[in-house]
């Protein structure tokens, strides 16, 4: 029913005579015959509930129609149940079921020359590629709609969040008491994909497992290199569950003891994530929270003479403090209307990253070198403030140290 209610709310909000229609993805190859684990496109899905391959929906004030695979015996034995034609208008509350075969016929019919179409070419479905070129009309984008409503999270969405959060905190508390010096971050990966398997739930994204200079890398996934004792590791990992993602990461001491360097540079990112955090609150602007984390660091680099001023800040600090969060990791939603930040609303899912990297540079102390260090929460906008869904997950050093020793 949930998904009915949507299909209903984002007609209510397009011309009364609008057509949406929206696919999903089908299976990738990853070589020879082998393809990817399938997971369906995010709208699509949040219509739908519809979680197979080669699909696509269309949607109008008096008719759902859907497009699937039908039954097939010989390609069932071997990949799996398909829902099929006959049944599938029961299972998805739809008006009628075509095979998607029939697809570019049954559009011809199904679109007139009085409907405004509403149509996005975001996903990598072959026949989605194929609707611009085939289908003699103009399409309004249907992005700018459902991305507004896929930015408030209804009940059901925030407890599948807060579940996936949860999965991801306990997971990370489990990696901070079992690493030591002389592990490989291929191990510290091997953790999560046992932890959400056995959970019932899958990666969001690539983990990033990375043990000294490697946490200066953003995007490090080789996740390959040996635990080195002395250094730090930043993992941020977190897996999604019926879809929805949490995102969560953590800084720790391979040897269970923060030096003196790493230390001040953790403190510092600490103190920015807690700060920034603590003004989310219906009504801010979306931006606040990075202003608050910029400042802070800006200031705490500056005093350990890392930095002369803000105007170095970037060098050391260069991504945003947080990003949406919902099925997708770095989720739909404007950040600015009107050429200004918009404010936070309750139902609101937002990340909190601040971070400090520090690669080798021969301008500051050498004992700062390879330090990197975030430390990234994910945070849900309620009635009078905010709530942590990743609290489960300790962060002080006090408690990184005597969970690891």
């Amino acid at each position: 029913m949930i998904h009915q209610k949507r299909r209903q709310e984002l007609l209510r909000k397009l011309e009364r005579n609008a057509i949406v229609i929206v696919s999903t993805n089908s299976e990738q190859k990853r070589n020879g015959d082998v393809n990817y684990p399938f997971r369906p496109d995010s709208n699509f899905w949040y219509l739908t509930g519809f979680t197979e391959p080669d699909a696509v929906a269309v949607i109008s004030k008096d008719n759902y129609a859907i497009f699937l695979r039908p039954k097939d015996q010989k390609k069932e034995i071997w990949d799996g149940e398909r829902l099929g034609i006959e049944i599938a208008p029961e299972e998805l509350l739809a008006n009628k079921a075509y095979p998607i075969e029939s697809f570019f016929d049954e559009i011809k019919i199904l679109i007139n020359k009085d409907k405004i179409v509403y149509f996005d070419d975001s996903s990598t479905n072959i026949i989605n590629k194929s609707i611009i070129s085939s289908l003699n009309s103009s399409f309004e984008p249907l992005k700018p709609y459902l991305s507004e409503m896929r930015l408030l999270k209804d009940q059901d969405e925030i407890n599948k969040m807060q579940l996936s959060a949860q999965y991801s905190a306990e997971t990370h508390m489990m990696v901070m008491k079992t690493v030591k010096p002389g592990m490989y971050e291929y191990q510290v990966a091997a953790i999560f994909d046992s932890e959400f398997t056995r959970r019932n739930s899958r990666h969001a994204y690539p983990p990033i497992v990375a043990g000294g200079n490697n946490a200066c890398v953003l995007h490090y996934i080789e996740n390959n290199k040996k635990l080195n004792d002395g250094d730090l590791l930043l993992v941020d990992a977190g897996c999604e569950i019926s879809g929805y993602a949490s995102d969560v990461t953590r800084t720790f001491p391979i040897n269970g003891s923060f030096n003196d360097a790493q230390r001040e540079i953790y403190e510092i990112v600490l103190n920015a994530q807690k700060s920034a955090i603590n003004c989310i609150k219906p009504g801010e602007k979306v931006n606040r929270p990075h202003e608050i984390a910029c400042d802070i660091i800006s200031k705490g680099l500056t005093k350990l003479g890392i930095i002369k001023d803000s105007s170095g800040l970037r060098d050391y600090y260069m991504h945003n403090t947080g990003h949406w969060l919902g099925l997708d990791v770095h989720d739909v939603g404007e950040y600015k209307t009107d050429d200004d930040y918009r404010c936070f609303e309750e139902c609101m899912v937002m990340t909190v990253e601040p971070g400090i990297y520090i690669r080798k540079n021969d301008k500051i102390d050498s004992k700062y070198w390879g330090i990197g260090v975030r430390i990234e929460d994910d945070i849900l906008v309620t009635a009078d403030g905010y709530k942590i869904l990743s609290n489960s997950v300790v962060k002080e050093i006090e408690d990184i140290e005597h969970i690891m020793n």
